[in-house]
């Protein structure tokens, strides 16, 4: 049964803007055997506060991804506390990883952390990145879901270390566990969590035969037109943020041999020969 009074705390980090919302969200689980989630950027207040909070009383520390806004500050406070860092190595270096994250336990699928106060089971979620983790506190039957899911947009996925397909996959991966609560990394706790997933998943399928009604009138054009298209409904200022989510749409559709992509023309057009 989930405790009257939740052992996680969310803290706030001081980086909000279009990519991180009001901020990166830090969580601290336990009272007096204490695990630091996502420790965020290094921004000197926002470290500090995270070590008042946690009293001398962290014993390692977890990373969901290496993006910048989730993983540098996780080297600065566990040289300071002499904690463990967990979590997983960046996978593809595409310029957007944080390459001081060293960890000293490498997480995989299904490991466990158990204290005498709570377990922590470990996810792998790729999609958003290939190293993304969430964790399930089942005492508190909440999920920690890095960017795997956000409270306000929706993630972008960044091809080559991102992926939609294996992004899809996760998102279905987590109706198998059990709990009624998302504790994201930006923005606010989310409850009816399968309502959620389900929500995602059908809009970025949606999303996805929006590409290909766009290509079935366009015949063949760029990524910079086609973004005009399939994100019409999206202010014209995201739309080199949605750039990177319409190429992944397109390589998924690419690898389910639906688009083909010209190298010379650098044009995107259905696959007639299906």
């Amino acid at each position: 049964m989930k405790a009257s009074k939740s052992i996680i705390q969310k803290i706030i980090a001081s980086n909000g803007g279009v990519f991180t919302g009001p901020g990166t969200n830090s969580y601290l689980i336990g009272t007096e055997d204490i695990t630091l989630v996502d420790p965020g950027p290094k921004i000197d207040a926002h470290l500090s506060n995270l070590l008042k909070l946690g009293n001398n009383k962290i014993k390692r520390i977890l990373v969901t991804h290496t993006h910048p806004d989730h993983s540098p500050g996780a080297k600065v406070l566990g040289d300071k506390l002499n904690v463990p860092l967990m979590g997983r190595l960046v996978a593809k270096d595409d310029s957007r990883q944080d390459r001081t994250f060293k960890p000293d336990q490498i997480l995989s699928h299904g490991d466990t952390i158990k204290t005498s106060e709570y377990t922590i089971e470990v996810i792998h979620t790729p999609g958003h990145a290939s190293n993304h983790l969430c964790y399930l506190v089942p005492e508190e039957e909440t999920m920690l879901t890095g960017d795997h899911i956000m409270n306000g947009s929706t993630v972008v996925i960044a091809h080559p270390d991102g992926s939609m397909k294996e992004y899809l996959d996760s998102l279905a991966l987590l109706k198998n566990y059990v709990f009624n609560r998302i504790a994201p990394g930006h923005g606010d706790f989310l409850g009816d969590p399968f309502a959620v997933v389900d929500w995602i998943i059908a809009h970025r399928l949606e999303r996805e035969s929006k590409v290909v009604a766009k290509l079935k009138l366009l015949s063949s054009c760029n990524s910079d037109t086609l973004v005009k298209e399939v994100y019409d409904d999206v202010d014209a200022k995201l739309h080199p943020i949605a750039l990177w989510s319409l190429e992944a749409h397109l390589k998924k559709l690419a690898d389910d041999q639906i688009t083909v992509f010209d190298t010379v023309s650098k044009t995107w057009s259905l696959n007639h020969n299906l």
